[in-house]
């Protein structure tokens, strides 16, 4: 994978190519892929990349992509805004997305 894209949608289209085709979303339970009706707890998935995106202007904008494998084969991506996380949601779930520098 691609360390560097210029932008989030670049980086989502890159991503898309490569396999990581479910759209997945953040709940209180782990992540859940709408379109398949199937949630994953922390131990239920791999983070395998991630990337930062910072807006210029406003810190809004600030996101984080993460690519991601199931255990059961399904490939994916999270958007996330920084620290959008830290709310209601389990430690387990939390250090799964914890960023590592």
């Amino acid at each position: 994978m691609n360390n560097m894209y210029s932008s989030l949608s670049v980086a989502i289209n890159e991503l898309k190519k490569e396999g990581y085709t479910e759209d997945l979303n953040l709940c209180g339970k782990g992540i859940e892929n709408k379109k398949l009706k199937r949630m994953y707890a922390a131990k239920d998935f791999n983070v395998v990349q991630y990337f930062r995106f910072e807006g210029m202007t406003n810190p809004g904008d600030n996101a984080v992509l993460y690519a991601i494998e199931t255990t059961d084969g399904d490939k994916g991506l999270l958007v996330d805004a920084y620290g959008m996380y830290s709310g209601n949601i389990s430690k387990e779930l939390i250090e799964k997305l914890k960023i590592s520098e």
